[in-house]
């Protein structure tokens, strides 16, 4: 197969991921992100002015506003980058951390470059470029990796790891085979931090441990419980088996609030950062008093990015405020206070 029609075919796939997820069900059902099962204990008279409380946080030493991400969704189609843009200008004007899509169409058909290339726009943010860690098999070593870092002035390369969905996504790259040496290769000479990101199933202590061990800088641990992407690629499937597929492991993977637990156990000084099933601030208040260090969201950003500018601005706002009353309503000013409270209380 020609670079060119690889990267006709990859185009046409993030077409097909935007539109399935802005308009099909593609949520987990049964299994969800766990965080329903923690409840934090109100306090009834916090002692504390509202005013005074702040979200302001440090991660891989950039300072935030808030403890947000604006999560790795797309690029590559015209669609992705009005709303990649629409997405950099809402970071940057709230000081939050951003991640672009895989950046593989890049490389295959550097003419769509533009739709990534926030930094324009978004001069002060913490900004993520993104590539399958798949790909480090596919011909994709320190060079690409250099030039899709360069291409957006980013702060860190995030890998993510998909091996579910390129199982069920049809012609998948699904040679995974010592992928880990590679990946310790890389981090080894890349000269700016790597974190490695799962898509929507989850990320163990044990895996976190092997990533870590390998010179991965931060996890992101995507868990379940949000956008299933089993289901997503059975929706686009060209044939029974991968629809199939899709339906058996539709709600597959790890649990959010296990996986955040799970490492912090193992690391408690990780950068880490908790996605996967995050549709607003009460979410991202109890991921962080779990043990996050950033809580990031895709759909609920997508969903706004795809309405309007002001859409994504009200978003924000909301989910600011959201958290803060968090703080307020456990008697914290600060997002470490609320981790050291114990505020927050398994429902087991």
């Amino acid at each position: 197969m020609t670079f060119v029609s690889l990267s006709a075919q990859t185009q046409n796939r993030k077409a097909d991921h935007l539109r399935i997820c802005l308009d099909e069900d593609v949520q987990f059902h049964t299994n969800t992100n766990g965080l329903e099962r923690y409840r934090f204990t109100h306090c009834c008279l916090p002692e504390i002015d509202r005013q005074d409380i702040s979200l302001t946080t440090t991660f891989l030493g950039k300072q935030l506003s808030a403890p947000l991400l604006i999560s790795s969704m797309t690029g590559g189609t015209e669609q992705a980058g009005i709303i990649n843009h629409r997405l950099a200008e809402v970071a940057q004007h709230y000081k939050i951390a951003m991640g672009v899509g895989s950046q593989r169409v890049v490389v295959e058909k550097p003419q769509v470059a533009s739709t990534f290339a926030v930094r324009s726009q978004a001069p002060d943010i913490l900004l993520f470029a993104n590539l399958g860690a798949v790909q480090l098999n596919y011909d994709y070593g320190l060079e690409r990796c250099q030039q899709i870092v360069d291409l957006l002035a980013a702060d860190a390369l995030i890998l993510h790891l998909n091996p579910l969905q390129e199982c069920i996504q049809t012609t998948g790259d699904t040679n995974f085979a010592y992928l880990l040496d590679k990946i310790a290769t890389l981090c080894a000479k890349l000269p700016v931090p790597v974190i490695a990101k799962e898509v929507g199933n989850g990320i163990s202590g044990v895996m976190a441990e092997k990533l870590l061990a390998a010179g991965v800088t931060a996890i992101d641990v995507a868990g379940a419980g949000g956008t299933s992407w089993a289901k997503v690629e059975s929706e686009r499937a060209e044939n029974p088996l991968q629809r199939r597929l899709g339906t058996t492991f539709a709600d597959w993977g790890l649990p959010t609030a296990e996986c955040i637990t799970s490492i912090r156990a193992k690391f408690p000084q990780v950068p880490l950062i908790a996605s996967g099933g995050l549709r607003h601030g009460l979410d991202a208040a109890k991921a962080l008093a779990l043990g996050a260090d950033l809580a990031g969201m895709a759909l609920p950003f997508l969903q706004a990015a795809a309405e309007s500018e002001a859409a994504l601005h009200e978003l924000v706002e909301v989910l600011i405020a959201e958290i803060t009353t968090v703080l307020f309503c456990t008697g914290n000013t600060t997002i470490e206070q609320l981790k050291h409270s114990r505020a927050l209380q398994s429902l087991k």
